[in-house]
């Protein structure tokens, strides 16, 4: 998809915050939803998304939405980082299919990395086991300050 369009209001992302699709909850509160990707590049691949939101993408993103949204990602990736106790961490947002974007609904990755260890491709890898990320959600949930 290109970085123009119209929003799917069936995508997952907006199935979960509707309740329609489960997830790993970490963190919630009344601007952004932060979960597990059920695709993990990582060990504790953690999303955050806007809860309020139609565009497909940061670009197209309302002001008033990313303020509130980079602050819970900020929030999310102190608390992957006390819990998991990485070497590093990665952010990364995407915007357009050729960029990476698989989700059409504006969304940071939160990637704990470790000297050594290899990462996956974004959204190749097989599916992580439920239960892995509930615990892991847990975890990370229990570190939010």
């Amino acid at each position: 998809m290109s970085l123009d369009g119209t929003y799917d209001a069936n995508n997952i992302f907006a199935k979960i915050l509707r309740g329609e699709a489960p997830c790993a909850r970490v963190f919630e509160d009344d601007h952004v939803l932060s979960f597990m990707d059920v695709f993990p590049q990582v060990r504790g691949h953690t999303l955050v998304i806007p809860k309020h939101s139609t565009a497909r993408n940061l670009l197209e993103e309302d002001p008033a939405v990313l303020s509130p949204l980079i602050l819970g990602v900020q929030r999310v990736a102190r608390a992957v980082r006390a819990a998991l106790l990485p070497d590093g961490v990665a952010i990364s947002q995407f915007n357009g299919s050729v960029a990476g974007q698989t989700i059409f609904h504006p969304h940071f990755h939160i990637l704990p990395r470790w000297e050594g260890a290899a990462v996956g491709r974004h959204a190749s890898g097989g599916m992580a086991d439920p239960a892995e990320l509930k615990a892991l959600a847990e975890q990370i949930a229990a570190k939010i300050a």
